[in-house]
């Protein structure tokens, strides 16, 4: 009984570290670029052994980014506990996410969508934060940031069309995320921003 849950610790241990490993692979190199047999070779472990852990490279990647999606839910739940308006909270995920993309090659975000499971994966993502960011929306309403004759649902399916456009027309590989904010996501909070909200995102902007 011991020894089997020694194997079981074991093979947990290894199957974090596959993922770990593959993860900053893929975000390195770009998710084609790496092959099952890199990644074995990278650990010192069978082909054998990490096809039984994880059969393909999908499965890998779906697990890999569950994983990344749940520890960057967490921080955003943290943030939004840590700070005392939605205007900071909107700052500290503008840095959040700059910082995120310039450790990822682009080629990654091309090859991603190649992935059934992980686009499916994605796409309900995206659906779900609908709500939670209509409720973010509301209390940067109640808090005085955002202006009440908005339909901020609307917005969100903008927000929304234009991340997709971004990363179908790889707009990504042209311009650095900060101008892609700068231009596209800031000149639209900026639109439904009241006074109050506007003082404090062009302050923002020029410290950056």
């Amino acid at each position: 009984m011991e020894n089997k849950k020694t194997i079981t610790t074991y093979k947990q241990g290894l199957k974090d570290k596959i993922l770990d490993a593959a993860m900053h692979d893929f975000a390195a190199h770009g998710i084609k670029a790496v092959r099952m047999d890199d990644i074995a070779q990278e650990l010192g472990i069978s082909k054998r052994t990490l096809y039984e852990i994880y059969e393909n490279k999908e499965v890998m990647l779906y697990e890999g980014v569950k994983k990344f999606k749940a520890i960057r839910d967490e921080r955003v739940v943290l943030m939004v506990s840590e700070c005392s308006n939605v205007m900071d909270v909107l700052m500290r995920i503008y840095s959040l996410k700059v910082a995120e993309f310039k450790q990822v090659n682009p080629n990654f975000y091309s090859d991603i969508g190649k992935y059934p499971m992980v686009k499916r994966l994605l796409e309900e993502d995206r659906k779900n934060n609908h709500q939670r960011t209509l409720t973010f929306m509301k209390r940067g309403v109640s808090e005085g940031y955002f202006r009440k004759d908005v339909d901020y649902m609307l917005v969100i399916r903008m927000f929304d069309a234009l991340n997709m456009y971004v990363m179908r027309e790889e707009i990504y590989r042209q311009y650095s995320l900060e101008h892609i904010l700068n231009n596209l996501f800031f000149v639209t909070l900026r639109g439904f921003c009241t006074t109050k909200g506007v003082e404090v995102l062009d302050d923002f902007l020029k410290a950056q």
